[in-house]
């Protein structure tokens, strides 16, 4: 988990000091912030997205070796492609579950509070 994540509790840290010696470290107070996505323009979302994705990339390549991992990836767009593919078909997927839910909500055999 330490190769994946800064920290399991997100108040949680470490750093290596004197001697390589490794030292836990606990935040008082939460001061981060969050992003409202649903503000963001279409260009600073996409940046925003793009932002996300190299945070997520770098956790994964932490957790194995970066060379191996790139030599898999290979340099052609094999791979870019795959993923272009596989968002677009989940993409698909996603408006169907959705309709499927508003369709649930309408005939009543769910609950739902709206407008939250």
């Amino acid at each position: 988990q330490r190769l994946m994540q800064a920290a399991s509790d997100i108040f949680l840290g470490w750093y290596t000091g004197i001697n390589r010696k490794q030292f836990y470290v606990r935040q008082l107070r939460d001061m981060k912030g969050s992003a409202d996505v649903a503000a963001m323009s279409a260009g600073i979302l996409a940046d925003y997205a793009g932002l996300c994705g190299g945070t997520l990339a770098q956790a994964h390549a932490r957790s194995g070796d970066a060379g191996v991992i790139a030599g898999y990836l290979g340099t052609g767009t094999q791979f870019d492609d795959a993923m272009a593919d596989f968002a677009q078909d989940y993409t698909t997927q996603t408006i169907d579950d959705h309709a499927r839910l508003e369709q649930a909500i309408e005939d009543q055999p769910i609950a739902a509070v709206m407008g939250v």
